[in-house]
């Protein structure tokens, strides 16, 4: 093969290299597994008994596709929704929905091999409001539930094929904001809990769950600061319709003490990528610079009753405001669709002012590079010094 013969041959390889990269960018993770709270609920607390922490009534899922309640705290789709259209899949459905549709069909094969949602509408780090008619699924749970899945499908499949399949994954955790209401809630907590102690305790008994999780194979982690829950329009009416201060101090400290805990808790895994993400400032920016993100109101909930739409839950008697667009808050406490797709989209493709050490997208390149670099990435090179060694004749 004369020299134009091989450059014809390394250009073609290159061609094919650059459009390799470009399918497994559009395939980018096989499932996406969700931890978390009503932020990222899809359903897991329609068949919980007991609870009135449910998305149930109009108009809850006002703007979602089907124009009906579909188990999310919001008037459309939430971050798991808008995340899962990111990485170019299906939303990960309720773990108890399969659950249930596996127990009623007994010959039904249910795949948890696509994704699964483990969150829950009022969980947290721990199991704080587990109690009376709010009952939800807290973390621990919600990680026992993962390793119930995790050990079926290894006798499925076999141990090999799911863990290359669960560590190419992405596993989104968003937890700790109840936790945070919790601690302001009870005067017991904070009795017997300084607020640093408070946090600490919240950061140590998560570090333990993700543990969990890595040892059953999960090594992609995108982690989700908690947002500014001082602002929300519950505990706005703690402080004459402004931002609730010692909630937000709270906020700040948690969020720092997680990303303290998860630069160690990398060192001390192997192969283990995560991306954290900002929620607290990047809703303090919608709240601070309305205008340039088409927002008007960023004190009052669009549904609800009372001052600020904040006193009485989103019920069908409720007060609902016309152009959800303009609202940052759904309710007393959740955003709205439009306000979770421009959180969703720092998240997956912010600048380090939101997102650290790297954003998803590129946790999502850290799989890609993997997969190339042991053989496309030496048939490139070999092809490089070939073609050098030639021209050098």
């Amino acid at each position: 093969m004369d020299y134009l013969d091989m450059m014809k041959t390394f250009f073609l390889f290159t061609t094919i290299f650059i459009f390799n990269l470009g399918f497994l960018e559009a395939q980018k993770v096989p499932a996406v597994y969700v931890f978390g709270d009503s932020l990222v609920d899809v359903g897991n607390n329609n068949y919980l008994n007991g609870t009135f922490a449910k998305a149930i009534f109009p108009y809850y899922g006002i703007d979602f596709p089907t124009k009906k309640p579909a188990g999310r705290f919001c008037n459309g789709k939430n971050a798991a929704d808008l995340i899962a259209e990111k990485v170019g899949l299906a939303t990960s459905p309720p773990y108890l929905s399969l659950v249930s549709s596996k127990i009623k069909n007994s010959n039904r094969n249910v795949s948890f091999l696509n994704g699964v949602n483990f969150a829950s509408g009022g969980a947290g780090v721990f199991n704080g409001n587990n109690q009376s008619f709010w009952k939800s699924i807290h973390m621990t749970k919600q990680v026992e539930y993962y390793s119930q899945m995790y050990e079926q499908l290894a006798h499925q499949i076999g141990a090999s094929t799911l863990q290359k399949h669960i560590s190419e994954s992405i596993f989104l955790v968003v937890i700790g904001n109840n936790d945070i209401f919790d601690y302001f809630n009870s005067l017991d907590l904070q009795k017997n809990n300084t607020p640093q102690q408070y946090i600490k305790s919240m950061v140590s008994s998560l570090k333990v769950q993700l543990q969990r999780l890595y040892k059953n194979s999960a090594r992609k982690f995108e982690i989700a600061g908690v947002a500014a829950i001082g602002c929300c329009p519950a505990l706005r009416l703690k402080n004459k319709t402004e931002c609730f201060s010692e909630a937000n101090s709270l906020s700040v400290k948690y969020n720092r003490e997680l990303q303290s805990m998860l630069k160690k808790w990398q060192l001390e895994n192997k192969n283990l990528s995560y991306s954290y993400f900002d929620t607290y400032n990047a809703i303090q920016d919608l709240i601070q610079n309305p205008t340039s993100h088409g927002f008007v109101d960023v004190k009052a909930a669009c549904c609800g009753i009372g001052e600020l739409n904040a006193e009485f839950p989103c019920l069908p008697s409720a007060n609902i405001c016309s152009n959800r667009q303009d609202h940052i808050f759904w309710d007393s406490v959740h955003p709205t669709e439009a306000t979770t797709r421009i959180i969703v989209d720092r998240l997956y493709n912010g600048p380090s002012q939101y997102t650290s050490p790297v954003n998803m997208k590129e946790l999502l390149h850290v799989s890609i590079a993997k997969s190339l670099f042991p053989i496309n990435f030496f048939i490139l090179l070999s092809l490089m010094v070939t073609c050098y060694q030639i021209k050098v004749k």
